[in-house]
Formats: C-alpha cells, structure tokens, sequence
C-alpha cells in the first residue's frame, strides 16, 4: 500500500538523521582524523541540526516538501563552510526540486527525491566512483534504490537495497587512493582506511532505511 509522506513526516527525518549524526560524530571525526582535518563529524552534526531546527518552526499546514528542503538546505549550507556544506545544500535542493508542486509524497516520490539527493551531492562535488568520496556511497545506494523500484518493490525494499548498496561502496573506500579532496594529498597512505564522507552517506541512507521501514 502507498503511503502519503507528508510535511511532519519530513520533519522527522532530518530529525532523525541530525541525531544520528550526533551520536556518530566522534566515529566520523576519527575516520576523518586519518585523511583529513578531524572536523567530519563536527560538520555532518553542525549541519543537520540546524537543517532539522530550521524546517522544525516551519508551519506544517502552510508548507509544503519544497519549502521543507529548500528550507534544511539554506540552514545546512550556513551552518556549514566546509566542502561538505555545499554539499548537501545542492543535495537538499535537488531533493525540493524534484517534490516542485507536490503537498505530498508518495513512494514513487519519495524514491525520486532520494535519486535527486544523490545526483546533486554527485554534480556538485564532480566526482565518480572510485575517488574515495561520498559519491562512492551515495551513487550506488541511489542506483540500487532506483533498480528496485523500476522492479516494482515497496518502498522499504528500495531502501533496504539502498542502505546495502551505500555500506559496500563504503567499505570498498578502503581499498581507494583518494583523487579529490584534502586526501588526495595522501596518496597510497589512504588506503586502507574509509572515506568520512562515504561513512556519513551511509549514515543518511540508514536513516531513511529506518524511517520508511514499516
């Protein structure tokens, strides 16, 4: 059955993931420590709080899911001025594009708007797979997401092969020499260690994931 997504339901999400970015800072600021500046975590944090506080005074019964992510990207991207807050804010603005003229979301939407996420940290950032950056997450998890429900599957499946497909690419960062980023500097010292930003990839997509899931 098709659920209708809805302003609140929004809401909770960037929610949800600003306190599961909270709980995972240290982790990311340690991985980040190895190949980069130690701020990883600070940054994903920083963030979606204030994405999550932002969209949280909107008022539910006059927005709609473009406000709400044109709203989270606004905040993201002045709460943050590291790489990773342009970022997102591409990222969350894509996602409002994609929702334009919608009061709600369905799956179908919903999957559209999770692609779009992906495709906007992807041009943005310019970077493909194998660079050992985020992309290496969010790439394949937004071409699982899609296969699934090209082949008709609930939407918690797309998500459940999403979060499977961010969690590879992650793990699959150790084995990459960086060619973007502060650790490119690094060369083959990199290797062997997760990208950060693949790492908190896959913490949104978990979030999501756990969200939808019924």
């Amino acid at each position: 059955m098709t659920r209708t997504i809805t302003v609140d339901d929004l809401k909770s999400l960037l929610n949800l993931i600003a306190e599961a970015m909270t709980r995972e800072k240290s982790r990311l600021c340690e991985l980040d420590g190895v190949i980069g500046d130690a701020d990883h975590g600070i940054a994903m944090e920083l963030g979606f709080s204030a994405a999550a506080k932002a969209a949280a005074v909107l008022d539910s019964a006059t927005s709609d899911p473009t406000l709400v992510f044109n709203t989270a990207a606004k905040a993201f991207l002045n709460a943050v001025g590291a790489s990773s807050g342009p970022l997102y804010a591409t990222a969350l603005m894509r996602a409002g594009a994609s929702a334009k003229g919608k009061e709600f979301l369905t799956d179908d939407d919903l999957v559209d708007v999770f692609i779009a996420l992906a495709k906007g940290i992807q041009d943005r950032g310019k970077a493909e797979i194998g660079e050992k950056t985020m992309v290496d997450a969010w790439a394949p998890a937004a071409a699982a997401c899609g296969a699934a429900r090209e082949n008709r599957m609930p939407l918690a499946t797309c998500l459940s092969e999403a979060l499977a497909a961010a969690e590879a690419g992650t793990e699959a960062t150790k084995d990459m020499i960086a060619t973007k980023g502060r650790s490119s500097r690094l060369g083959e010292r990199a290797l062997g260690h997760i990208d950060p930003g693949a790492a908190s990839a896959t913490i949104v997509v978990s979030c999501f994931q756990t969200f939808f899931s019924p």
